[in-house]
């Protein structure tokens, strides 16, 4: 062999240690320094197991009528089962369907049929009062709101698919609570609210309380769920009525970690919907949409959450594709 090739070959080994060292330490860097990570502090990979794995999604809008989001959400399920299949929790946060029984119906066939993580809850979103915007020939009649439909009729038919006496209730999984907020009036007792999620004062002093206890244990961190976002430092529509009683009592407890819906908002554009935690007192996160992320087409997208001692993972997945989505990835202390 020459000494000119002994020295190549000498070369390209000495390349490809270097690449093999400062590739890890590239990767840290960039994700160190992306801006878009809902804390200061962001893991490349969790060294140990985590002592709970969960998956939020949210706006599904499964109707009897609507293949194409029957199809997505059943793709959802099919690769959460693959991408997380230690999953203990699947919280479908709101605008589950159009509110109609059929649409009741049709998403306990769909979960009946297909494997997903033993535990599901429902946080109630406006689409579950859309019956009211139906005829009976359930076409849209918009000049005949509320046809016939109550805000107590769309409620009760909720409560009837998640077996809770509330919209707004408690749960405990592997000693972490997950507390579930919901909006107790649409249009037809108040027009001005529009989409907006409204809680009453019973409601938020509930919250107050719950928190509380959970504080005192020392459990946390404390999961969150609500269908519409509050209102994030540029945004000037409310969401939620009224946003800053509810952002009082979120930051009024440690760990508190919040997941809301509605927006659709593709995750690659920034999960954190309403600011930094710091500026909070409490992590948040938009879980886009199984059925219609917004502005991507045929896309379906949520999170997968891995909970370890000391911090919690948020991971975007898009399940149309079957991978993670990059520009989604966080970490928040605790």
């Amino acid at each position: 062999m020459s000494l000119r090739r002994r020295m190549s070959r000498s070369d390209d080994r000495r390349r490809i240690r270097w690449k093999r060292l400062c590739l890890p330490v590239a990767v840290a860097v960039l994700l160190a320094a992306s801006p878009r990570t809902a804390s200061p502090d962001i893991k490349v990979s969790a060294p140990e197991r985590p002592t709970l794995t969960f998956a939020v999604i949210s706006d599904i809008h499964v109707q009897s009528w609507n293949r194409a989001a029957i199809r997505k959400f059943e793709a959802a399920l099919s690769d959460l089962s693959k991408a997380a299949p230690q999953a203990q929790v699947l919280v479908l946060n709101g605008d589950l369907g159009d509110g109609h029984p059929d649409d009741y119906r049709t998403l306990q066939s769909l979960l009946a049929a297909r494997p997903h993580p033993p535990n599901v809850f429902c946080t109630i979103g406006n689409h579950e009062f859309y019956m009211a915007w139906h005829n009976v020939r359930r076409q849209w009649s918009d000049e005949s709101f509320p046809n016939g439909e109550t805000e107590a009729a769309s409620i009760r038919r909720f409560l009837q698919f998640v077996r809770e006496p509330r919209v707004y209730y408690r749960k405990e999984v592997a000693g972490y609570p997950f507390i579930f907020l919901g909006m107790e009036r649409y249009r037809q007792s108040d027009p001005s609210l529009h989409e907006d999620a409204y809680l009453s004062p019973e409601q938020l002093r509930w919250l107050g309380k719950t928190l509380a206890g959970a504080a005192r244990s020392g459990r946390r961190p404390m999961f969150v769920f609500l269908h519409q976002p509050l209102p994030g430092p540029s945004s000037t529509e409310r969401g939620v009525v009224p946003a800053d009683a509810l952002k009082t009592e979120l930051a009024s407890a440690p760990g508190v970690i919040l997941f809301t819906g509605h927006t659709h908002r593709e995750l690659r554009l920034g999960a954190s919907e309403t600011g930094r935690p710091e500026s909070l007192g409490f992590a948040a996160f938009n879980s886009s949409s199984a059925a219609s992320p917004w502005p991507g087409s045929g896309k379906s997208e949520g999170l997968i959450v891995e909970v370890y001692p000391s911090e919690v993972v948020v991971k975007g997945r898009d399940f149309a594709r079957r991978r993670w989505i990059p520009e989604a990835r966080y970490s928040v202390k605790y």
